[in-house]
């Protein structure tokens, strides 16, 4: 596969985001904001996130589109590294996007760069072992989280690290839904996954790196080594942040509090609930939240796949249609490939990119990360960009969902029971 600086030359990209499709194309009308441009972004997120949810402002933000905009970024980050590089993923898979950004990676260690990177053992099993330790006698320290080992049972294999998070010297972070592999290049040379990513300057980078800090501390130091460690990296982040736009950012890395951000941000919409899913097993809180918005005049609308790469996740999801679309929640369905994104966008002001699903694995199990931002400007380009997505889409109706076959049915109902299990 060519390098994928090929592609942001082609789409007239290097580390920007793409120019949105109109949205005429979608299946959803324009709204007048509800929020005026210039609106206080700590006002917002007092409105918006729930108590305890520490904002840090100052921040410049770029949305980034699927891997052919999120990899030349990323690389162009990793080889303009000077000092440090932090890289957390769930798959690290060596095709030629793993190994580019490998190559990467190697280079910025040779010229006396220190990188750590972080993969979990589960997500990046079909992963060449051998390219690892290349890349370790090339001065990169990378390691597995939780290798796969039955000895200490099925729940430390369930506990994954799903985080995606990569920091350049404390100046640039990068998170979203994107791993580092194939599956997230174009079509034609990878899978074409469609996915969100944040491009992020500012103090809230060194609350990203925080994150990617405490794992590495938690799976690889003892005690005393996680205390002098956390303490430099402090000393080091008083010294470092300063301001770099006006975003306000939450990182947001419990999964209790993400869902909660969810929950909080859909109770208090006054116009739109936007939300692109990847995987959608909501719990009953959720599925209550988005139904009240929908009784209560907001537009709700759920952005999901039509082919999911878990297949069976399909038809559990589908046993949610009929509760939700009766309520008058609008589900499209995602038709070019897979759907990967985790994001959703509130009244254009409140918007959420990350590795969060909305689903029993993320809520109970995996290590996650969402970066929670209040913003009009931001927040509008969310949303032109899931209204332009549902150009792309078909749209399920009541209708048509209740005439589906009846062995749908009963095997929608039958895996709903188990949805614990997803």
């Amino acid at each position: 596969m060519r390098d994928l600086e090929v592609m942001s030359e082609r789409t007239g990209v290097s580390g920007e985001a793409l120019p949105k499709p109109g949205c005429a194309q979608s299946p959803l009308p324009e709204r007048a904001p509800v929020w005026s441009p210039g609106v206080s972004g700590l006002l917002l997120a007092r409105y918006y996130l729930p108590r305890g949810h520490a904002v840090t402002r100052g921040n410049a933000c770029v949305l980034l589109r699927d891997g052919v905009e999120a990899y030349p970024a990323m690389l162009e980050a990793i080889r303009r590294a000077r000092r440090y590089i932090r890289l957390e993923t769930y798959m690290f898979i060596t095709d030629a996007v793993g190994e580019l950004f490998g190559t990467a990676l190697a280079e910025a260690a040779e010229r006396g760069v220190h990188v750590k990177v972080l993969y979990d053992a589960v997500g990046s099993w079909t992963s060449r072992k051998g390219y690892f330790e290349e890349l370790r006698q090339r001065g990169v320290d990378i390691r597995p989280f939780k290798p796969f080992n039955l000895s200490h049972g099925w729940r430390h294999l369930l506990r994954r690290d799903h985080r995606k998070i990569l920091v350049v010297d404390g100046e640039v972070a990068f998170t979203g839904g994107v791993n580092i592999s194939a599956h997230w290049a174009p079509e034609g040379e990878g899978a074409g996954w469609r996915d969100d990513v944040l491009r992020i300057e500012g103090p809230a980078v060194h609350a990203l790196e925080r994150r990617f800090l405490a794992t590495w501390r938690m799976m690889f130091q003892n005690r005393i080594h996680r205390w002098a460690s956390g303490l430099q990296h402090r000393l080091r982040r008083r010294r470092a942040a300063s301001p770099r736009g006006a975003t306000g950012l939450a990182v947001l890395s419990s999964r209790r509090s993400i869902h909660r951000a969810y929950l909080h941000a859909i109770q208090r919409s006054r116009r739109s609930v936007l939300i692109a899913a990847a995987y959608f097993v909501p719990d009953r809180k959720l599925v209550a939240a988005l139904r009240d918005a929908a009784r209560r005049g907001v537009e709700v609308s759920l952005l999901l796949n039509a082919r999911s790469d878990h297949p069976l996740l399909e038809f559990v999801t589908r046993a949610f249609y009929e509760k939700l679309l009766g309520a008058g929640v609008r589900i499209f369905e995602w038709q070019r490939g897979v759907l990967h994104a985790k994001t959703a966008v509130v009244d254009g002001a409140w918007g959420t990119i990350g590795s969060f699903n909305l689903e029993r694995l993320s809520l109970a199990f995996n290590h996650e990360v969402n970066a929670v931002f209040a913003d009009p400007k931001l927040g509008q380009e969310l949303e032109d960009s899931f209204r332009a997505d549902c150009g792309d889409c078909r749209e399920v109706t009541l209708a048509e969902f209740r005439r589906r076959p009846l062995w749908r049915k009963l095997l929608e109902r039958a895996l709903y029971s188990l949805r614990k299990v997803f």
